[in-house]
């Protein structure tokens, strides 16, 4: 396996992101050496929080949160996922799947034996982190999760199968407006999810310089029409990277990914989302099964005002008849970062009682 590693150069000046770097290197299905980096600030022998990241970010996107977590006392560990931020980057599509994902993470976990931990994920970092906990149960005091699930289609029909394969095989070229209309009308209408969170699958494999920077700004930040306009220029033509007039968030995100062949994992994992049956059905039947039964806290956190994920928590109660729902506070779909304040005192107080 061909792994890339973005140099350490690329992470200098980035606004409050001054942690110490933890590296764990693991071994892969052919023997490769992986390294996976992750962040861990506070109190040696406060109660820990482990965070997790979806895409295309990494752990950056929790700095909001962190010192309100510090301040009460409560460490926190906030892994990278392979293909993302300071870890190692596998460089070919064939590399990632969401088993990979689960099995690299759960040896990360193991081989630094962490233990009484409260998970919180959201994205990607709550489908491999559910799956995660899963496999490890007896290290976990209690789970909480938001804006993400444990998908599970056995019953999708076969029409809306084909649909969505064909799509991700057609020549259409999508651009990020054309992308983005689509996945934020996702809530609207009667048609399955499936067809409308293909046009991001499609997008983010067929865009071979994905524009991480941009797309993180119109999602956290307020860019003005004028400056995506220019952007948007800069993208179409495949150089999004060297965009003049980046923000902070622009810039954090781009961080991780110095060239198109360190954005591989970013490009792939969209695809391995099961919104339609595929390799991962049994295995996200088993890990539903142990929710199902789970017995400690667990706590659902949504936003209420995601259209990639309203409509997800009804699942997520019904796989875990223990949970309970906390309230939404809206921020949108990576409201760790809109809604920082907000979201750590429902979480400080979820980890205190």
């Amino acid at each position: 396996m061909e792994i890339l590693r973005t140099p350490d150069k690329c992470f200098t000046n980035l606004k409050d992101y001054k942690y110490e770097p933890n590296f764990t290197t693991i071994k892969t299905h052919d023997n490769s050496d992986l390294r996976i980096h992750h962040i861990d600030v506070g109190p040696k022998d406060g109660p820990i929080i482990l965070c997790m990241h979806g895409q295309p970010v990494w752990s950056y996107l929790y700095v909001k949160m962190i010192p309100f977590f510090n301040q009460a006392g409560i460490r926190v560990i906030c892994p990278d996922l392979p293909g993302y931020g300071k870890s190692d980057k596998p460089a070919s599509r064939e590399d990632y799947s969401f088993q990979r994902q689960v099995d690299w993470m759960t040896e990360w976990l193991v081989k630094n034996d962490f233990s009484n931990l409260t998970f919180f994920g959201q994205d990607w970092g709550g489908l491999i982190g559910l799956r995660m906990v899963a496999n490890e149960p007896e290290r976990f005091s209690k789970v909480a999760m938001g804006n993400t699930g444990l998908p599970y289609n056995p019953d999708t029909p076969f029409e809306i199968i084909d649909q969505v394969k064909a799509f991700r095989e057609s020549d259409l070229k999508l651009t990020p407006i054309t992308m983005l209309k689509q996945v934020t009308e996702m809530d609207k209408g009667k048609s399955h999810p499936a067809l409308k969170f293909m046009y991001w699958q499609k997008f983010c494999w067929d865009t071979v310089d994905l524009p991480i920077g941009f797309l993180m700004e119109q999602m956290m930040g307020k860019p003005s029409k004028l400056k995506i306009i220019l952007y948007l220029i800069f993208v179409n033509l495949g150089i999004s990277n060297y965009f003049p007039f980046k923000s902070k968030i622009a810039k954090a995100y781009d961080a991780p990914f110095p060239s198109s062949n360190f954005k591989m994992g970013p490009r792939a994992m969209p695809s391995h989302v099961p919104t339609i049956p595929d390799q991962s059905l049994e295995a996200q039947r088993k890990a539903r099964d142990v929710f199902k039964h789970w017995e400690k806290p667990f706590l659902s956190i949504f936003s209420g005002d995601d259209p990639v994920t309203n409509g997800i928590e009804r699942d997520v109660l019904n796989m875990c008849p223990n949970a309970k729902s906390a309230e939404h506070i809206g921020g949108g779909h990576f409201y760790q970062w809109t809604k920082p304040k907000q979201l750590t005192e429902l979480l400080i107080n979820f980890i205190n009682n």
